[in-house]
């Protein structure tokens, strides 16, 4: 079979069946390794790593904006907020936040209601029900960064890219970050609930971070009303406050659609005209600035 036969073939499929073929390998490896006995954070983490190199390749041969792979003097910026992220600011919330919920139990011991509600349910309804809160508390959280200002400063740093690909992914303001994660993961750490239930949540929401930002041309479906998806969450990042206002979901798309900010066009070409910041930021934003200007820069930036 020629070579441009084959690509014409192969190119659908792979956009048809990378999200839900990522999400089976991740959670088959998690339940795989949690029967074996297996180390699930090395398993989980190295899942994604496998999703976002992947995703990076597929960015040049199968794009869904050719322009979106060149360069705009962003990749350093991108590259060293990754670092702070992962590198530093990751495992200090892995071994803090453990510190700070032993800390807190002394005024607020909850810590058995979730044994007490929870623990002896079947474990993937555990799982199914620790998503949906996560995710809740993550939808929340995230559309607060869009409509109260003080939040806006810290958020509008992850918008400020012109363009989406995957490592823009990691382009976020470690207190957007840090307030995030206290939240979110810290009040069901505080409940109770097991760090393997927790690794699971990332085993399946995961490898949707991975692709969101990812500039490839997915057809993902009817998924699409399930997981947030890259074609979804392009329009989050359009310039135009009409288009930008949806699809807050972290991982999932469902609470989006039960609190009304559910954006789609199937069928259409789900892009934007223009995706950053709106008007009234970006003219005051130099996209192009470091990473570390680009921390100070939130504290004088005029906007909406």
């Amino acid at each position: 079979m020629p070579h441009h036969t084959a690509a014409k073939l192969l190119k659908p499929l792979i956009a048809r069946l990378l999200l839900p073929l990522a999400v089976a390998a991740s959670l088959g490896l998690f339940f795989t390794g949690r029967a074996r006995g297996l180390d699930l954070e090395l398993l989980v983490s190295g899942s994604a790593v496998c999703i976002l190199l992947v995703a990076m390749l597929l960015e040049r041969w199968l794009p869904f904006a050719g322009h979106w792979n060149q360069s705009q003097h962003d990749s350093g910026t991108d590259l060293f907020s990754a670092a702070v992220l992962l590198a530093l600011l990751d495992p200090l919330l892995k071994y803090l936040s453990p510190l700070v919920v032993v800390a807190l139990y002394q005024w607020l011991d909850l810590s058995g209601l979730y044994s007490k509600v929870l623990g002896q349910a079947p474990f993937a309804l555990q799982l199914l029900l620790v998503t949906l809160m996560l995710e809740f508390c993550r939808y929340w959280v995230h559309r607060w960064h869009h409509s109260q200002q003080w939040l806006w400063l810290l958020h509008a740093m992850h918008h400020s890219s012109q363009r989406l690909y995957a490592l823009n992914n990691f382009r976020f303001h470690p207190l957007n970050y840090l307030l995030l994660f206290m939240l979110s993961t810290l009040p069901l750490m505080l409940l109770g609930v097991p760090a393997e239930l927790l690794l699971g949540y990332l085993a399946l929401t995961l490898p949707v971070v991975m692709l969101q930002h990812a500039n490839i041309d997915l057809r993902s479906g009817v998924l699409n009303y399930l997981f947030s998806t890259n074609e979804l969450h392009r329009w989050h990042h359009s310039a135009n406050a009409a288009e930008a206002n949806c699809n807050y979901g972290h991982a999932l798309i469902i609470w989006d659609q039960l609190f009304g900010t559910f954006k789609y066009q199937p069928g259409g070409s789900n892009l934007p005209t223009t995706v950053g910041l709106f008007s009234s930021s970006s003219q005051n934003y130099p996209v192009t600035a470091s990473y570390l200007a680009q921390l100070r820069l939130m504290y004088g930036l005029r906007c909406c």
